[in-house]
């Protein structure tokens, strides 16, 4: 029996131009050498992040106590992800980037005050996120693997505490907070089946469409473990990579949000993909990868679209429904 995805698509604007993809891979920023992560402590407490794939990644830092990462965004080559403790607080679980690459990015949401970690969106033009790819830090991960000296083992002595470590990612548009959130756990211990009890610790794709149109994104953690009184006490971290956004171009009139839908099947795919339209001015189907390369483009002659993706390679991948009057995107997995 073949497996059905209903993509209910949203429309994001009218197309007097084609979107363009960003998407970034932090691949293109320097580090001095292998083993290391960004760092600036030239101008405490005012920005000294990064540009990279169309987005800004603010990164603030505090010389205060002798130099310390207040809250943000910092770039990373890291491989341990052995080592337990503050001391390894920029390395990723999966010790190296999505695909194998050797750059990514870690964020600390920090919990102590400070201001919410918010990534904006360098170009002046209506913008939208389409999403990235995230694991726990090694600093997150083996605290709620161990316990330390602040926070618990997850699930407890007995592996029945209901742990949770949750990410949620907020949007906004012309400084307003808009009413959808995307949440995501980097651990769940809360079904009564232990065996369903997971830890993130390889690259998972986080799905941020849902929150439409955006100029700027907030992101918030938050974690079961509270005990103390001093907010949460698992390590606020997690790492990025591949974070795609579309950049529409300034003279694209925006419209009214609409819906239509498009059945994708089967996803993940092989040989083929096939794309069944509900919607009769769809004339144009795209496909990219994950780098936002465009690797196919079809024109739509006929409600149900053959894709040979026989000839993608494996990962992930952005299908583009173009129409008259609005454009569409969702995504699939190439086996």
């Amino acid at each position: 029996m073949r497996t059905l995805l209903l993509a209910i698509l949203a429309v994001a604007m009218s197309m007097t131009a084609r979107a363009q993809y960003y998407v970034a891979t932090f691949d293109t920023l320097s580090l001095a050498q292998a083993d290391t992560y960004y760092l600036n402590y030239t101008m405490p407490m005012q920005d000294v992040g990064f540009n990279d794939g169309g987005a800004h990644f603010p990164c603030i830092y505090d010389t205060s106590w002798g130099g310390t990462w207040d809250h943000g965004f910092a770039y990373s080559n890291m491989t341990d992800s052995i080592t337990s403790g503050y001391a390894n607080q920029y390395a990723a679980k999966t010790a190296i980037g999505y695909n194998n690459s050797s750059n990514y990015a870690v964020a600390w949401c920090s919990q102590y005050g400070s201001a919410p970690t918010r990534m904006l969106f360098t170009p002046v033009a209506p913008d939208s996120v389409v999403g990235f790819y995230i694991t726990n830090s090694t600093f997150a991960y083996n605290s709620m693997r161990d316990g330390d000296a602040f926070a618990k083992k997850f699930g407890g002595a007995t592996g029945n505490d209901p742990d949770w470590f949750r990410l949620t990612v907020k949007g906004y548009w012309n400084g307003v907070l808009k009413p959808d959130t995307v949440d995501f756990y980097l651990a769940d211990f809360r079904d009564a089946n232990n065996a369903n009890d997971y830890m993130i610790d390889t690259w998972t794709w986080v799905n941020l469409l849902p929150l439409g149109m955006v100029d700027s994104l907030e992101f918030e953690l938050n974690s079961s473990d509270t005990v103390g009184g001093n907010g949460m006490n698992t390590p606020a971290y997690f790492c990025m990579d591949n974070f795609v956004s579309v950049i529409n171009p300034i003279n694209v009139k925006q419209v009214k949000a609409n819906t239509f839908a498009a059945k994708m099947y089967p996803n993940p795919a092989t040989d083929l993909l096939y794309v069944e339209l509900a919607d009769n001015s769809i004339n144009t189907i795209n496909v990219y990868d994950a780098t936002g390369k465009l690797v196919m483009n079809e024109t739509v002659n006929t409600k149900t679209v053959q894709l040979n993706t026989a000839v993608l390679r494996r990962g992930a991948y952005f299908i583009e429904l173009i129409g008259k009057d609005h454009i569409a995107t969702s995504r699939f997995i190439k086996q």
